[in-house]
C-alpha cells in the first residue's frame, strides 16, 4: 500500500486522473451496462477523493452532520472542497428545497459532473469551480491563502470540510478558517476532518506505522515531503491555542479518529466541531 501511494503521489496531477480512470474501467463499464449503481453515483474512475463505498459514507457522513453538528434540514449549507459530490447527494434527500446548498472544488471535472447530474435535479444546490493550487489536484492557479469565498457574510448555517485541511499549509488553513467565520451565521457550525497529532495519537502511530507522518516541520508533520498537499498532520495544541481563536471559533466537540491506530474512533479522520458565537 505505501509503494503504491508512492508511485501515485510521483504522478503530476493529470496522470494521477487519468491512472484512475484506466483501473477502474472495466469495473466502471461493467456498472454501465447492467444498471446495477445509483443514479447519482458517479463511474468510479471519476472519484477523485475519499475511499470505500461513496453512498454508504455519504449516508453515514449525513449522520455525523446531525448527530454532532446538529444540522437542520431548514440550515444553508456551505461544501468547502465538494469534490464530486460524495456529501452533497444524501444532503439531496435531506435539506428543504427552499434552503441553500453552495460547494465549491478544485477539480473541474467533479464540478461539472455536479451541475449536470444534481443541480438539474435540485436547483437549491448550486456548485463552482475554483482554480486554487494544490499540488495534489492541480498544477497551478489561485493561492489558498489570498483566497475569498464569494459568498456575503453571515451566509451560512453550517460548514463542513471533510478531508480538506488535511491538505493544507498552516497560512492556508488559518485563511480558511477567518473565511468560515466570516460567511457563518452567529451560532453557525463548522464540521472539519483532521490528522491531529497528540501524544496519544503519536503514540499510536509510531507503533503501527500504517498511516505515518514521519517528516516534522514544527506544528505540522508531512506524510510526504515532496507533495506537501497529500497528507498533512496538526499539532492539537497549535489548532486548539492559535488557529481556531485567530478565526474567532470555539471547539464545540472533537472526536479521535482511527488513522494513528487509537483504540476508540469514531470515523478514519479526526473530528472537530467548532461554533461561532
Amino acid at each position: 500500500m505505501k509503494i503504491l501511494r508512492k508511485l501515485y503521489y510521483w504522478l503530476p496531477p493529470a496522470l494521477r486522473m487519468f491512472a484512475r480512470r484506466v483501473v477502474f474501467m472495466p469495473i466502471d463499464g461493467w456498472e454501465l451496462l447492467t444498471q446495477k449503481k445509483h443514479k447519482l453515483q458517479p463511474p468510479r474512475g471519476m472519484i477523485y477523493t475519499g475511499s470505500g463505498d461513496f453512498m454508504e459514507q455519504g449516508k453515514r457522513f449525513l449522520e455525523y452532520f446531525v448527530q454532532y453538528g446538529n444540522l437542520c434540514p431548514n440550515e444553508n449549507v456551505l461544501d468547502v472542497g465538494s469534490g464530486i459530490g460524495r456529501m452533497a447527494v444524501p444532503l439531496t434527500s435531506f435539506l428543504l428545497p427552499e434552503t441553500r446548498y453552495e460547494g465549491f472544488d478544485v477539480v473541474e471535472t467533479g464540478v461539472n459532473w455536479c451541475k449536470k447530474n444534481i443541480s438539474t435535479s435540485y436547483p437549491n444546490f448550486h456548485f463552482q469551480y475554483i482554480p486554487l493550487e494544490n499540488d495534489l489536484y492541480t498544477s497551478g492557479g489561485i493561492k489558498a491563502n489570498t483566497f475569498h469565498f464569494p459568498y456575503e457574510d453571515a451566509t451560512f448555517d453550517f460548514v463542513f470540510l471533510t478531508s480538506v485541511f488535511t491538505h493544507m499549509m498552516p497560512d492556508e488553513v488559518v485563511h480558511y478558517l477567518k473565511e468560515i467565520s466570516r460567511v457563518l451565521k452567529p451560532g453557525g457550525r463548522c464540521f472539519a476532518t483532521f490528522f491531529i497529532l497528540t501524544p496519544e495519537s503519536e503514540a499510536a502511530m509510531n507503533e503501527t506505522k500504517t498511516f505515518w507522518f514521519p517528516y516534522s516541520k514544527g506544528v505540522y508533520s508531512l506524510m510526504e515531503e515532496k507533495v506537501t498537499a497529500a497528507n498533512v498532520a496538526y499539532q492539537w495544541e497549535y489548532l486548539e491555542k492559535e488557529c481556531f481563536p485567530t478565526a474567532g471559533l470555539k471547539v464545540k466537540d472533537i472526536l479521535g479518529g482511527k488513522w494513528s491506530g487509537i483504540p476508540k474512533y469514531l470515523d478514519f479522520q479526526d473530528i472537530v466541531v467548532l461554533i461561532k458565537p
